[in-house]
């Protein structure tokens, strides 16, 4: 499902981001990425929705070699990819239905009601049906951060990737994150985690995969595993 070759990443100050990446993370397969700050995690999950793009190297999604993808077909791939950030990066002018339905109204590839179809199914699955009509200022930061997940997954992307998402969590709460991950990994989501919560990490009893100074240093159980 997705595949970097060597991939590495040199910013045009000379900082190196990444060296030399090889891995392979397989179909309905969950990983966590960690390391320090300054490892490279953000800067690999980035290259999946190329928001950046490898210096060196090749990365290829569902088959998908991402060298091919032009710029004006990047929109069509981040469909199949749901992204998101520590912090949830919510509109507070707009409600949480406005918030969900935004991937789908930019696409415009849905009939206004299959948009509310698709947004309620998403608020549902997180257990937020019944704030859709409230403002993020309302929501606590659990419930804002569900919101992230229900856009993050409305197009039903193949693949969901997220950078610290329990960051500004408490540990029962970044718990119940977790889990809400679990469920869409357990339907064939792959999901690919940054994280330096190794306690976190370890309960989930997955896959991890260890990042230092821009390397790979240990990729241990799952699926590819060492």
């Amino acid at each position: 499902m997705i595949q970097f070759s060597n991939v590495s990443k040199r910013y045009a100050n000379g900082f190196d981001a990444l060296k030399d990446i090889s891995l392979h993370i397989a179909k309905a397969e969950m990983v966590f990425l960690t390391g320090h700050s300054g490892a490279g995690k953000s800067t690999l999950l980035k290259m999946i929705p190329l928001i950046e793009r490898p210096s060196a190297g090749s990365i290829t999604i569902d088959e998908r070699p991402l060298v091919r993808v032009k710029r004006r077909k990047i929109p069509a791939l981040r469909r199949d990819i749901g992204v998101i950030f520590q912090d949830s990066k919510l509109l507070n002018e707009r409600t949480v239905f406005d918030n969900v339905a935004l991937p789908l109204l930019v696409s415009g590839a849905h009939h206004p009601r299959e948009v509310g179809r698709r947004v309620r199914a998403a608020l549902d699955k997180v257990g937020l049906l019944q704030r859709e009509n409230d403002f993020p200022v309302y929501l606590s930061g659990g419930e804002r951060q569900r919101v992230g997940i229900a856009r993050a997954v409305v197009n039903r992307p193949k693949v969901l990737i997220a950078d610290e998402p329990t960051g500004n969590l408490d540990p029962a709460l970044s718990r119940e994150i977790m889990l809400l991950f679990e469920q869409f990994n357990q339907v064939g989501v792959t999901v690919l985690i940054a994280s330096h919560d190794l306690e976190l990490i370890g309960a989930m009893d997955k896959r991890i995969m260890v990042l230092s100074k821009g390397r790979l240093l240990a990729d241990q159980g799952g699926l590819g595993g060492a």
